[in-house]
């Protein structure tokens, strides 16, 4: 992890793949049981809250800001469950909640 600071913030992310190398990097702690069961939820999570929620300002603007929404994604998954916060399409759809985009639709 310690090259990873030798990068910039842009730069460090292409390099993480994992939820653990997300989490390091930003230093948040988590359990890994967790992490093993959810980690694919948390890190679509995070990526659905970055994209509701854009950053601005300098890099460590940036850094403070995915850190606090990487934060949130794991703690969705501390309280809750993959089938409760329906991340995936799969677990809206098996619930009854779908989603057809307005051009499906056709008499």
């Amino acid at each position: 992890m310690s090259e990873l600071n030798e990068l910039s913030l842009h730069e460090a992310m292409e390099e993480l793949v994992s939820a653990e190398d997300f989490l390091d990097y930003f230093g948040v702690s988590y359990t890994p049981e967790i992490v093993n069961v959810n980690r694919l939820h948390i890190l679509q999570r995070f990526h659905d809250y970055l994209n509701a929620h854009p950053a601005s300002g300098d890099e460590e603007q940036h850094y403070a800001h995915y850190r606090h929404w990487l934060t949130q994604a794991y703690n969705d998954f501390t309280t809750s469950d993959a089938l409760t916060e329906k991340v995936f399409a799969v677990f809206k759809k098996a619930s009854g909640i779908a989603v057809i985009p307005i051009n499906a639709i056709r008499r």
